[in-house]
């Protein structure tokens, strides 16, 4: 079992920062981490993900060059630093630990999932 908490959603305006954190506790050893978001009324979709060494990482063409995701192995988390922000990035984020192994851009490659931290933007 894997235990994924998120942290540092918020409401802020745009162009604004922020800072998404999660720490993940129990079988921590998986294939990398990801960061997916859901609004109101759409699906799910790929944000932001780091291979387990952190040497790759991958990014939804809507963040690219706003957005970076990084970890830290030794204290089991995984961050988001999203700069720019926009209206459009409005939704629940959740992070979740890739154990499977096929792509980092599809959520049917995750087996545990965060409850989520809201970001909300206002234009």
């Amino acid at each position: 079992q894997v235990q994924l908490v998120e942290s540092g959603g918020g409401l802020v305006q745009a162009g604004d920062s922020l800072r998404l954190s999660c720490a993940a506790s129990g079988r921590t050893f998986n294939y990398g981490m990801g960061w997916f978001r859901q609004a109101p009324g759409k699906e799910r979709e790929f944000v932001a993900a780091i291979s387990r060494s952190g040497g790759s990482t991958y990014y939804a063409d809507s963040v690219k060059g706003r957005f970076t995701i990084s970890s830290d192995n030794a204290k089991n988390t995984v961050s988001l630093q999203m700069n720019s922000l926009k209206p459009e990035d409005t939704a629940v984020y959740h992070c979740a630990s890739k154990f499977l192994a096929g792509s980092y851009y599809d959520p049917s490659s995750y087996r545990y999932w965060g409850q989520g931290t809201q970001v909300s933007v206002s234009s």
